[in-house]
């Protein structure tokens, strides 16, 4: 059906119009089980017990086990929805349900009934899988991809996302966060979710006690504004700036990036680039990336000298393409 973000989901569940099934995964477990637990929000608060249901399954690990939460599932999502528009089930670590360990008759009979169900849900019951990542190769996946809506949990499209991931980790930990203060805090991470949960944690440390978290805390605990332009440094080399190009390589790794990341974009700039601006070059920017990358994957030396190497290399060859 769709690919949505945590943020669109919450709208429709503020705008009381879910759809009727969703896979909420991916490795951020706060985000997700936040997400989760906001789908209890359709219900009246006092109609809770009738109408809010949680399945674990977790211990589904046989078929016979797997036979029955599937049924459970079913029956508790084809049960009418008791003075309220609708129920909510959610299935707790779903993976096992989705991607089952061991093959049997019995677990794939269970499959084939939850197939039955997914293809045609309930209409007054929201099922929610809570999921690790699931295979994008398996069935299950494949056919929650045709009648599902999935939801990736720690993928950060801007910095409105950004915002709401530190609010929501705040707020797990028990504190409040200034609304400046969040948008600081993104503001200075990016979408980069490694580092954003590195800051948050540095700040909740540093506010322990603390009811309210504001920007001064931010200001004191988090560094400097986060690479927003990923491909900075590789428009520098085409400039030949080797300066500001170092720059940019030290942003990305201070930021979390892979060295085999970085090593990707620079292998693009000679592919891509190099062929119409440094043609004289190609052929020795070619062993540069070769001879880097064997570097690299048998640790011949510290990841960002070898990649500061590369980039002067790079910048030189522009250069010398220049001054003639």
């Amino acid at each position: 059906m769709a690919v949505l973000t945590p943020a669109a989901v919450i709208k429709q569940i503020e705008s009381g119009t879910p759809d009727l099934i969703y896979l909420i995964q991916g490795e951020d477990e706060i985000e997700k089980s936040g997400l989760a637990a906001r789908f209890a929000d359709l219900v009246d608060e006092g109609l809770h017990a009738f109408n809010v249901e949680r399945v674990h399954a977790g211990d589904l690990t046989t078929g016979d086990r797997l036979a029955d939460g599937v049924a459970s599932l079913i029956a508790a999502a084809r049960t009418l929805p008791m003075m309220a528009p609708r129920r909510v089930v959610t299935v707790l670590h779903a993976e096992t349900l989705l991607m089952p360990k061991r093959e049997s008759e019995a677990a794939n009979r269970a499959l084939d009934q939850l197939e039955a169900f997914i293809r045609d849900p309930e209409r007054l019951t929201v099922v929610v899988f809570v999921a690790a990542t699931v295979d994008r190769r398996g069935r299950m996946y494949k056919l929650l991809q045709k009648h599902a809506t999935i939801v990736e949990c720690g993928v950060l499209q801007d910095q409105a996302d950004a915002e709401r991931w530190v609010r929501t980790r705040v707020a797990a930990a028990g504190a409040e966060i200034d609304p400046t203060a969040a948008r600081l805090v993104a503001q200075r991470a990016g979408i980069d979710v490694k580092r954003l949960r590195a800051d948050v944690e540095r700040l909740l440390l540093y506010t322990l006690g603390q009811k309210s978290i504001g920007a001064d805390d931010v200001r004191e605990v988090t560094g400097p504004a986060a690479l927003q332009d990923d491909w900075a440094m590789t428009n520098a080399i085409e400039g030949g700036q080797a300066g500001e190009a170092l720059r940019q390589l030290a942003l990305m790794l201070d930021a979390g990036a892979p060295a085999e990341k970085v090593l990707g974009q620079l292998g693009w700039v000679v592919r891509a680039k190099f062929p119409a601006m440094a043609p004289g070059q190609v052929r020795p920017a070619v062993d540069a990336l070769f001879r880097t990358d064997l570097d690299l994957k048998r640790s011949a030396g510290d990841s960002r000298i070898l990649l500061e190497r590369l980039v002067v290399e790079l910048c030189a060859g522009k250069r010398t393409l220049r001054r003639w």
